[in-house]
């Protein structure tokens, strides 16, 4: 492949031309310049294609900065937030009407993730065979302006997933830290979770190795385990039980 061929991500083409990835996602929406998509909204661009676009004698585009939308005061829903292109390395979610744009989980908090995962899977076969834990990513959807992508969650049989973004209100929401994510799940999405009415809200921290159990009561969230060592457990899911350290644990 000739350099003038060169496909390159939306990051490395904003970077080039010093301006923001949010600019070049609107660009790409109101195609104003060439864009190859290599699968469901992952794009990439080839820059000399885009520069002769945005230079072009006929209908020429200027290139300057352009505001997101929510910068105007119009907050972004599940429309909006569907026409964002993917972008490598990065996931994104919108909580109340605002682009939250976070990398992408290390290999640790996947670890800790799809061990917690198997857990859950087993309890909830026993105790409610009609569940169904999911993962990330899948959107959940529970208010207009909040579309989030919860890295653990239990739908119970009574509240199944019956929509595409999920609607339903999971019982339990898991959230796992990482190092750009913890104001997000410990206030923006608590606070979006607690007024939404899920009843059980944990966070995981797998550097800290510790579990913060919380539950909702009287509209409020109630810390009821916090456990970093030994056993976990929980008065509200009897004969639940699982070793921490085992949770928490690093290859050798």
């Amino acid at each position: 492949m000739n350099a003038g061929d060169e496909l390159i991500t939306a990051q490395e083409l904003a970077d080039s031309l010093s301006l923001s990835v949010d600019t070049i996602w609107r660009y790409t929406r109101e195609k104003k310049i060439p864009f190859v998509e290599i699968s469901n909204r992952q794009y990439r661009y080839n820059r000399q294609k885009v520069l002769k676009a945005l230079s072009g004698e006929t209908n020429p585009t200027p290139v300057r900065e352009e505001p997101v939308s929510y910068e105007g005061g119009r907050k972004l829903t599940y429309s909006d937030y569907v026409k964002i292109p993917e972008e490598p390395g990065f996931q994104h979610e919108v909580i109340n009407g605002i682009l939250v744009r976070d990398p992408s989980p290390s290999f640790q908090h996947q670890r800790v993730s799809r061990r917690l995962q198997r857990i859950l899977e087993d309890y909830f076969h026993e105790t409610d065979p009609k569940a169904e834990i999911f993962n990330a990513p899948l959107d959940l959807n529970l208010e207009v302006h909040t579309v989030v992508q919860p890295d653990l969650m239990y739908l119970p049989g009574s509240r199944p997933a019956r929509n595409d973004p999920v609607d339903s209100v999971p019982e339990l929401i898991v959230e796992i830290l990482s190092p750009s994510s913890g104001r997000k799940d410990r206030v923006l999405k608590l606070n979006h979770y607690q007024s939404s009415g899920v009843p059980h809200y944990w966070i995981l921290d797998p550097e800290g190795a510790f579990i913060e159990a919380y539950e909702l009561r009287d509209g409020l969230y109630v810390s009821m385990v916090r456990a970093c060592e030994g056993a976990f457990s929980h008065p509200s899911f009897p004969d639940l039980s699982f070793n921490i350290d085992e949770l928490f644990s690093k290859p050798g």
